[in-house]
């Protein structure tokens, strides 16, 4: 049995007992896991769906990890888990997931499962029902997700790790938009950066040039940076998949006027709206702050995305690059509780900014510490 390099076995046997509490109130036998980030929370370990792979969690049994045989070796030296049944690449996963069930008595067991996962396709369920007649198969919903909105200290103090590293790379890679540089550079000194800093060699995050404001999601370009031009830049760093974010706006040359004032005016904002990040806070009151303040002085007709996003642990394959398990918007009824980590980012004319906040018992703490304004190269 493995240990995790940084999690303590106390930490995961809470986060199991979490689980587990849950399951009782939905009246399971045991969950099934197959989405990256659950798996990783759960067990300490996750692996790319190359194959299918799962972590089972009886409640009144010891789990078992099922994955492919290659991968064994690397599950057993990060997993508590003792019970790690495989399969060759060329196997039917199913019948092994049927074999075990059946060896643990829960092949007539009621069997949780989450059935918006992306991990679990419709053919897959439908041969776990044919491999298992008598099992019953629910839908459980998103439990670990819900259950890692509040972040452990242990977790916390990963979130920040990675917030310095947000900064840092962030100072390190605007410093490089000059004209004659191109945006591969500031993702190359920024990914560097993470590395360099302890963190998790991953993709940097959106690095993107352009003129209007419209373009912060867009592709990275190999043309050359001239006067004039804007790197917008969101980076993404991760320490054992915990990523804290940051976004700034880099202006090549003497900002324009309007983007000064939009990038004040955003930020005054996002100031209050950040300050409102207190437990008890209702998350369509604290959205409402910034998207009904952005209308209001002109900057948009319309603000159509949301305000903030759930930040945490990533897979590092997972086909999310962010978590909306609880997001900003008009609608959210939902509470904020001490122990959450949010996204919160700002858009519009012209001008970016992003913070990673932790909410505490005593309100807000930002996470990330970088100058709140335009970075400007001249």
């Amino acid at each position: 049995m493995g240990a995790h390099p940084y999690f303590t076995a106390e930490e995961f046997a809470a986060r199991v007992e979490r689980v587990k509490a849950r399951l009782r109130a939905a009246g399971v036998d045991a969950a099934l896991f197959d989405e990256i980030e659950a798996m990783t929370w759960v067990s300490g370990f996750g692996s790319s769906a190359n194959r299918w792979r799962c972590v089972l969690l009886p409640v009144e049994a010891d789990p078992f990890f099922l994955i492919r045989a290659l991968d064994a070796g690397v599950c057993e030296q990060r997993t508590w888990i003792a019970d790690i049944p495989t399969y060759r690449d060329w196997e039917d996963p199913i019948p092994v997931l049927a074999d075990a069930l059946r060896a643990r008595g829960l092949e007539t067991a009621t069997i949780g499962l989450d059935f918006e996962s992306y991990g679990t396709s419709i053919a897959r369920l439908e041969a776990m029902r044919k491999a298992l007649p008598k099992a019953r198969f629910v839908d459980i919903g998103a439990v670990v997700a819900e259950l890692r909105l509040i972040k452990s200290p242990a977790e916390i103090e990963l979130l920040r790790r990675a917030a310095a590293i947000a900064d840092e790379a962030t100072r390190r890679a605007a410093a490089v938009c000059v004209p004659g540089g191109t945006q591969r550079d500031a993702a190359r000194v920024a990914q560097s950066t993470f590395v360099e800093m302890g963190g998790d060699p991953y993709r940097p995050g959106p690095i993107t040039a352009g003129r209007g404001w419209d373009f912060l999601h867009g592709h990275l370009g190999d043309d050359l940076l001239v006067q004039g031009d804007v790197v917008h830049i969101e980076l993404t760093p991760r320490i054992y998949g915990y990523s804290s974010r940051i976004m700034r706006c880099v202006v090549l040359g003497e900002p324009e006027p309007d983007r000064l004032r939009a990038t004040e005016i955003l930020r005054e904002l996002q100031d209050a709206q950040i300050t409102a990040m207190k437990p008890g806070a209702v998350a369509e009151e604290v959205d409402a702050i910034l998207r009904e303040g952005v209308i209001r002085s002109g900057l948009r007709s319309s603000y159509d995305n949301i305000t903030a996003y759930t930040l945490g642990l990533y897979g590092d394959a997972g086909p999310r690059t962010s978590d909306f398990t609880r997001i900003f918007h008009p609608g959210a009824k939902w509470v904020l509780e001490a122990g959450m980590v949010m996204h919160v980012y700002a858009s519009a004319g012209g001008a970016a900014l992003s913070e990673s906040v932790l909410v505490t018992e005593t309100g807000p703490e930002l996470l990330t510490h970088l100058p709140r304004t335009l970075l400007v190269n001249r």
